[in-house]
């Protein structure tokens, strides 16, 4: 039972600003530490529909909705896929070598690029969930959008080629039961998208496949742009999926 409970107090002390207790990272913690990551997005999920209840219960109206819910991912998670997000921005708007974009990702200083793809980010979330408000007939659609991302970001990290034999990926794929950890992801992935597409028929099943067709389009980055996965890049297609299942909610 120690390497699930450590697993699961692992996930949750790294992508979500809940207290739990600090283990370490060893071998126990690590070998199923990312089949606990997508319970993350049913925080998260969970936060999105107590907020919409409560805009529903109280009239907010749609500006404060919009607000808050773009603001629930990041604050939630401690902001670390925002990070990698514009890390990423950072590094594909150089427009440099593979190597050279792989030296962005691991700068800590932020640049131009990576301010103005979190604003656009930023900017298109608020969008979207002000028109969600509109017509919020797919809450359950919306909440399961963050169980698969995650999903899928879980996925990546144990089934994609890395970058580089250190971070944050390697951490978490290096000492992970790849083969557990795989086929979890994947059960993770098909209930979401079964969820999604049971409470909007339409509207799930264009999220479900978005998300694919997203994951394929990112393999495809990854590999020709940086060469491999990297904890920051983990981040980017987790955000944007999230954008995109948040799209076809609100239209």
């Amino acid at each position: 039972m120690k390497p699930i409970f450590g697993g699961l107090a692992a996930a949750f002390s790294m992508y979500s600003i809940l207290p739990m207790p600090q283990l370490g990272w060893t071998q126990d913690t690590m070998k199923y530490a990312m089949c606990f990551f997508p319970l993350v997005g049913v925080l998260i999920g969970a936060a999105a529909w107590l907020w919409i209840w409560a805009c529903g219960s109280a009239s907010f109206g749609a500006v404060l909705f919009a607000a808050v819910l773009t603001a629930l991912p990041p604050v939630l998670s401690g902001g670390i896929h925002l990070d990698g997000l514009i890390d990423t921005g950072d590094a594909l708007g150089s427009h440099q070598s593979p190597a050279r974009r792989l030296e962005i990702l691991k700068d800590s200083h932020t640049g131009a690029f990576g301010v103005i793809f979190c604003a656009l980010y930023l900017l298109l979330t608020f969008g979207f969930a002000a028109q969600f408000f509109t017509n919020a007939r797919a809450p359950l659609m919306l909440c399961l959008g963050y169980v698969l991302s995650r999903g899928y970001s879980s996925f990546a990290i144990v089934s994609l080629r890395l970058a580089r034999d250190t971070g944050l990926a390697h951490a978490f794929a290096d000492g992970a039961d790849k083969k557990t950890v795989r086929a979890v992801s994947v059960l993770w992935i098909i209930t979401a998208s079964a969820g999604m597409i049971f409470a909007r028929p339409a509207a799930g099943a264009a999220a479900a496949l978005a998300s694919f067709l997203w994951f394929l389009l990112f393999r495809r980055l990854c590999y020709g742009k940086f060469g491999g996965l990297t904890g920051d890049l983990a981040g980017f297609l987790l955000c944007i999926n999230e954008l995109l299942i948040l799209a076809c909610a609100a239209f």
